[in-house]
């Protein structure tokens, strides 16, 4: 706690948000006066925040009660000293310090997101590898929504104007909100958030966020405070800043591109490369992991029902798993680079998804192609969603929640409490889903049925 304490010092901290992440990325935890915090060294909280779904329910009884102590209770959450960040948006000086969590015997949590990503991390580390990540958030600013049926629509910006229309990389655009955007670069800053490039995408007032590339939890971290932050932001100007997959009808989704290279713990060398500069066995066996693997993990990339209405034929989503040069049609892009930069952009997780989770996915189906040695397909020229090889995704949540359950080498590497626990709080969302009728049932079958 030294560096901790030291850090809260040093900033006249007042009171510290102590924050864990639960299945879906939601902050869960307890707000203590920054004295409290200092002599108890944590918190506790019961075990059933970990399986709380979307809309705060929890998970089926009797799954409740093979994943659980049935007396609920706690376990412990030790702060991270690595991971504070200031809250500048609070009245208070404010710090949020995120926890990793514990049981009574110190052994870690196996429901937790975040030690999800660090037991992936921990295989890497095995092997002498450490992976480099870069994400890439993209997400909608609109008018402030208050009635769910009412769709959403872009706010408006400071010409007094709403816009309208699609302009992909308009400095313009861009600048319509910049009060809002003044703000969250400040904050970044203030929290040591490592944010590079803000671009407008191609939705209306649909924009993108990208990090700069680094350690993977730190960068999990970071988005998860990072969605916080930007939501605070635009709160301030009377704007919502929405990380859903598909928010708006006919306009494009909203992902988040993980661009991802493993390098030699000891020399820093990308594995993903040979000493002539051509792209190794490693970095092929990598996507060909990525391809086989991708569909028994993607509820962990995709893992509400709003995200599969992100994979349409014909949208800037690719519905695949093809691989090629430069080439966005496909969801394993190589872009352009170096060779000891060669990289590899996974397309195919949604902005919603849990940072966490989806990161740890990713770089277990790559870990798991280079340990298999796995054959990729071939590259594909042109585009990928005319040229199919069989590489396909499942199409729902329900089909992708079945592969998920299914698959032994998920049960192996994020164990069977992980696997059953997910899988019950998406099942749970689910059915949840499933209870509400929606606005194109009211319109279209009302009174023609």
């Amino acid at each position: 706690m030294k560096k901790l304490i030291s850090y809260l010092k040093e900033n006249k901290i007042t009171e510290v948000e102590c924050v864990i992440s639960d299945m879906t990325g939601i902050a869960r935890g307890k707000i203590a006066p920054v004295g409290k915090f200092i002599d108890e060294k944590g918190m506790r909280l019961p075990e059933s925040v970990l399986l709380q779904t979307v809309t705060g329910d929890y998970v089926d009884g009797d799954v409740y009660d093979s994943l659980l102590d049935k007396a609920d209770i706690d376990f412990e959450c030790v702060p991270d000293e690595n991971a504070i960040y200031m809250l500048p948006w609070c009245v208070e000086a404010t710090a949020q310090v995120i926890h990793d969590t514990y049981d009574k015997m110190g052994n870690p949590i196996e429901l937790s997101p975040r030690n999800l990503l660090k037991k992936v991390l921990k295989l890497y580390d095995a092997k002498g590898w450490k992976p480099v990540v870069a994400p890439e958030m993209e997400f909608y600013l609109t008018k402030p929504n208050e009635d769910p049926d009412i769709p959403l629509s872009p706010p408006i910006g400071r010409s007094g104007r709403r816009e309208s229309g699609r302009q992909s990389f308009s400095i313009d655009a861009a600048n319509e909100y910049d009060p809002l955007f003044e703000d969250m670069y400040d904050w970044c800053e203030a929290q040591g958030l490592d944010i590079d490039t803000l671009i407008h995408e191609e939705g209306t007032a649909q924009m993108e966020i990208n990090f700069s590339h680094g350690d993977a939890l730190s960068l999990a971290d970071q988005v998860f405070v990072f969605k916080r932050t930007l939501r605070e932001a635009a709160l301030k100007h009377n704007v919502c800043a929405t990380f859903m997959a598909k928010p708006v009808t006919a306009e494009p989704g909203s992902s988040m591109h993980i661009h991802q290279s493993v390098v030699d713990a000891k020399s820093g060398q990308n594995v993903f490369t040979n000493e002539d500069g051509t792209m190794s066995a490693k970095f092929l066996s990598y996507i060909g992991g990525l391809q086989r693997y991708i569909p028994e993990l993607l509820p962990l990339m995709a893992p509400n029902v709003n995200s599969f209405r992100r994979f349409l034929p014909g949208t800037s989503a690719p519905v695949n798993l093809e691989w090629g040069d430069e080439n966005r049609t496909c969801g394993l892009r190589i872009p352009e680079s170096s060779p000891q930069n060669r990289r590899i952009e996974n397309r195919i997780a949604g902005a919603d998804a849990n940072s966490y989770l989806a990161i740890a996915a990713t770089l277990l189906c790559g870990y798991m192609g280079m340990v298999e040695d796995v054959k990729p397909s071939t590259p594909v020229q042109g585009r990928a969603n005319e040229n199919r090889q069989g590489n396909s995704l499942p199409l729902t949540l329900e089909e992708a929640l079945a592969v998920m359950s299914e698959s032994s080498a998920v049960r192996e590497y994020l164990g069977e409490t992980f696997t059953n626990g997910y899988i019950a709080v998406k099942q749970a969302d689910l059915e949840n889903y499933r209870r509400v009728i929606s606005s194109w049932e009211r319109e279209f079958l009302l009174l023609t049925v």
